[in-house]
């Protein structure tokens, strides 16, 4: 059901509930500056048993860049609706909710005088993310609630940035 492997998804499920040290992974990136503004960013997947991708970010012209890809908050939302896609494909599948199309639109506000440091009192990132969903799935409605309930609690890129998280950073010379 939704193209998703129902009785793996629960042998998955089942593997972690049992044995928790197997569900916790390191996911890595390793992010260069190419040029002005442009960065590319290679990320590996944490199993190592899929190839390395390669992700352009850059700004848009009227922010200094060249707009040779999307810029890390673009991304942002992208990762963000892409979750929330996965999360409800899956565990709508898992709750017998057949999803014949989904798409997220999605909008986040941004204060520009927080990234230029010209107002300490304005944050740097977004101040509201809107998310719209258009769903269409058989199912009775309280079904499609339950399967919004579940898909956002297990969102983990809406957990972070709900909720924050801790993140060190250190300078190598």
């Amino acid at each position: 059901m939704n193209n998703v492997d129902v009785d793996r998804l629960g042998s998955l499920a089942e593997k972690v509930q049992t044995d928790p040290e197997t569900g916790k992974l390191t996911f890595e990136a390793e992010t260069e500056l190419v040029s002005g503004l442009e960065c590319r960013t290679a990320i590996d997947n944490a199993s190592g048993e899929s190839p390395e991708f390669l992700v352009t970010s850059d700004e848009p012209e009227q922010l200094l860049g060249e707009r040779k890809g999307p810029n890390p908050v673009e991304y942002v939302l992208a990762a963000l609706g892409s979750c929330l896609a996965i999360g409800y494909s899956a565990h709508g599948a898992a709750m017998g909710v057949e999803i014949n199309e989904m798409r997220f639109e999605l909008e986040g506000d941004l204060d520009l005088r927080g990234f230029l440091g010209v107002d300490e009192d304005v944050r740097g990132g977004y101040d509201e993310i809107r998310c719209t969903m258009h769903l269409d799935a058989d199912g009775p409605e309280e079904k499609i609630e339950e399967l919004r309930d579940v898909g956002e609690a297990i969102s983990p890129v809406l957990d972070i940035i709900r909720n924050e998280v801790d993140v060190k950073t250190e300078i190598e010379t």
